[in-house]
């Protein structure tokens, strides 16, 4: 049990740090066009989507990764609570 939820939590750090590469290479022109970046986007773009329907830009700043990489971490945090509580 308490490798599911290594593996898990593991899975979800990645990809919170996938979120953040990916957010970050939106300042560096042709990044998001490279290979890498294309698979990035694979992999963010539905899950950063979600989040943009709800929460509208203000002016330049896209403000929903942020939200989307706070809720990741909920998520972790919930993870912990549940495993640690199946655990007991």
């Amino acid at each position: 049990m308490f490798q599911l939820y290594n593996l898990l939590d593991t899975a979800l750090t990645i990809y919170s740090f996938a979120l953040i590469i990916y957010i970050f290479m939106s300042w560096f022109p042709g990044a998001r066009e490279s290979a890498f970046g294309e698979f990035l986007g694979k992999i963010s773009e539905p899950y950063l989507e979600v989040f943009r329907r709800f929460i509208p830009p203000l002016g330049m700043i896209d403000l929903s990764p942020i939200v989307a990489i706070i809720t990741l971490s909920f998520a972790r945090m919930g993870l912990g609570t549940l495993f640690s509580m199946l655990l007991s």
